[in-house]
């Protein structure tokens, strides 16, 4: 019991750190850099940092077999690089609200992928929190109505699928016995790989030393706070919750970023959005009630 309620706090603090990435994107929007520019700063800060820090804490965290890449290489360039290409790319194609609700169709493919891969059951009160979480993204989001482009609808489940993936392969590489410091060091080595060849480096490098050393702090910053930190807590927080439960719990980041926009941007969020933020608490809510059930009534499959 202690170890999941620790591993929900970590979860819970991981979403809270993604959240916030919309502050950094504001100042770096104003520098002329571009979305995969961002991403290739934050990859970057975690791909130095990180080994250094692991290095001195947890040495034998860089020992893996060749056989075991595969894993690696799921969540850096399959998981992060992919899921962030598509994301902008459906940004740029229709509308952020648009964009956000289907990326966090996630959660559904994570407890779908986790039911057949690693035999969690599919409950209906996970199935339940997956809806209800949903909702309220959409809410959240404030979607309005028209008609999707198909690019758009194709690379925003693309979007979807790869923010899913993260959880899957950390999920497969914890099976094989490795270090949640093994999986971080190994993943943001392969999404700096991903990523680069989207981003204009040299160009990105130029205009944040035009801004000085405020530059250059917010990008240690938004390495560290958006990349380092919530990577890690839920990297953590997958050893000791289930994938699913895990995911939809990280619909708390458009929750997190909405109530930070009305905060420090004065944007307040309208009733709809209001109506979202608590669906999204609710959903995470009822991952977290301990509800007896009879034996028949526990699996949507049994």
């Amino acid at each position: 019991m202690k170890n999941k309620t620790l591993a929900t706090i970590y979860v819970l603090f991981a979403a809270s750190f993604w959240g916030t990435m919309g502050l950094f994107v504001r100042y770096f929007d104003r520098l002329g850099l571009g979305s995969m520019d961002v991403v290739a700063l934050r990859v970057l800060v975690a791909a130095m940092v990180l080994p250094a820090v692991i290095g001195f804490l947890r040495p034998d965290a860089f020992r893996v077999k060749w056989k075991d890449l595969w894993c690696f290489f799921g969540t850096g360039v399959i998981s992060i690089a992919m899921f962030n290409y598509c994301y902008f790319r459906t940004i740029s194609a229709t509308s952020m609200g648009v964009a956000a609700v289907l990326l966090y169709s996630a959660p559904v493919i994570v407890v779908l992928l986790s039911a057949v891969l690693f035999k969690e059951r599919i409950t209906w009160m996970k199935a339940a929190a997956c809806a209800v979480a949903f909702l309220g993204c959409v809410l959240v989001s404030d979607l309005q109505g028209g008609s999707i482009p198909p690019v758009a609808l194709l690379t925003g489940i693309l979007s979807a699928v790869g923010y899913a993936l993260y959880s899957i392969f950390s999920r497969c590489a914890m099976d094989r016995g490795y270090h949640s410091f093994t999986i971080l060091v190994y993943t943001f080595w392969f999404s700096l790989l991903g990523v680069l060849p989207f981003s204009d480096l040299p160009g990105t490098v130029s205009k944040v030393q035009a801004a000085g050393p405020l530059g250059w702090g917010l990008v240690l910053l938004m390495g560290t706070v958006t990349a380092i930190l919530p990577y890690a807590f839920y990297t953590l927080g997958l050893s000791g919750l289930e994938a699913g439960k895990a995911s939809v719990m990280a619909s708390l980041e458009p929750v997190v970023a909405t109530l930070l926009g009305a905060v420090v941007f004065q944007e307040i969020p309208s009733f709809t959005s209001f109506i979202g933020i608590l669906l999204v608490l609710a959903g995470v809510l009822l991952l977290n009630l301990k509800v007896k059930y009879g034996k028949k009534h526990t699996s949507i499959t049994e």
